[in-house]
């Protein structure tokens, strides 16, 4: 089968047949078959299967029929390389059990080692790289993120040892960012020279933040991974993550390729926050899917109306699926948006031959 292009076509903002469309959380639990895997096994444990790993990521792509694979693994995979110990706990999140509170703690984590820890990662990647017809989207945690989980420990709704260490001991905290940002750097790069042909940044919880404290504590470290990465021949998306509107105008300027936007902030405001420079990725509310078919059909074609305003458009939802979502509804979803898109457009490019040919006549 011929590798089909259209997701990386779109991120470089090049013309498309169709809407390319992909879903966050794509690969996991709301899949039965998915469910009957983590009877057996806990979600480290199929990271560090290979083949297993690989099985997964590939499911979505057979029962949906989207345009791209997300790697199935977790963001706090990496930092285990680092010295970081912790578990994924079940209805609770990422646990560590050696939180970072001081500069002691900083000076202790030591430089990735993609090969010698994670390579379990790598194999799956070169896997998927040989077995895929559509493109791979590999991925990690933005520094801001992974270090909520470090610093707090646990998942967090106020982040508030995070921002005490912030705006109490900046100098701790820069520390942490400087590090977090070589080991993402390692780690994405790792990636793609194993086959991922694009990759996400996941900055889920940034949008906590106050835009002025984005740009003095985060943004310089995203932007120093994204000028870093900028030789890498790949796709390059940046998700802020959820109630993150107000930070889009910071985004200006990235040495990334795509945005991915959060329901709360439309396209064409997203597009016109970020400068217009990037292509966009999103952003049907998740738990639309919650609603009948017709009701999921009508918003989904009011972001496709949107997207297709301008060249540059990936559907995707303005955040991960929940475990409670139907199988069938997304793949009638994907099936609605490739029909939908690919007549629009289609119609869109006779238009203008056709005003052409009569101002000729």
């Amino acid at each position: 089968m011929a590798f089909d292009d259209t997701f990386l076509r779109a991120c470089r903002k090049e013309p498309v047949e169709h809407i390319p469309v992909w879903y966050m959380r794509q690969a996991g639990r709301y899949d039965p078959e998915y469910r009957e895997i983590k009877k057996n096994y806990s979600l480290l444990e199929i990271c560090r299967q290979p083949e297993l790993a690989a099985e997964v990521t590939l499911m979505p792509v057979r029962k949906l029929g989207v345009d791209a694979a997300i790697l199935y693994s977790d963001i706090m995979n990496p930092v285990a390389s680092i010295g970081i110990d912790f578990d994924i706990v079940k209805d609770v999140g990422p646990v560590v059990h050696n939180p970072i509170r001081s500069k002691s703690d900083v000076e202790a984590l030591r430089p990735i080692d993609v090969e010698g820890d994670l390579g379990h990662v790598l194999r799956t990647i070169e896997i998927l790289d040989r077995e895929l017809t559509v493109p791979l989207i590999s991925f990690a945690g933005a520094p801001f993120t992974l270090a909520s989980y470090l610093i707090e420990g646990r998942p967090s709704k106020g982040y508030r040892r995070t921002k005490a260490m912030m705006y109490g001991e900046p100098e701790v905290w820069f520390a942490l960012m400087e590090k977090l940002g070589d080991m993402v750097i390692a780690y994405l790069r790792a990636h793609v020279a194993s086959g991922a042909k694009a990759f996400q940044l996941f900055d889920s919880w940034v949008g906590s933040l106050a835009p002025a404290d984005f740009d003095r504590f985060v943004r310089p470290t995203i932007e120093r991974i994204f000028s870093e990465l900028a030789d890498l021949d790949v796709p390059k998306i940046y998700f802020p993550g959820v109630s993150s509107g107000e930070l889009l105008p910071s985004m200006k300027g990235l040495k990334a390729d795509v945005i991915g936007l959060d329901w709360r902030v439309s396209l064409t405001e997203g597009r016109k926050r970020t400068g217009g420079g990037f292509a966009v990725q999103g952003n049907l509310d998740p738990y639309v899917l919650t609603a009948p078919m017709s009701v999921i059909e009508g918003r989904a074609r009011l972001i496709l109306d949107e997207g297709m305003r301008e060249p540059g458009f990936v559907f995707n939802l303005g955040h991960g699926l929940f475990p409670e979502a139907e199988l069938d509804k997304l793949k009638a979803l994907t099936d609605y948006v490739h029909s939908y898109t690919s007549k629009t457009l289609s119609t869109n490019r006779q238009e203008p031959a056709q005003k052409e040919g009569s101002n000729r006549r």
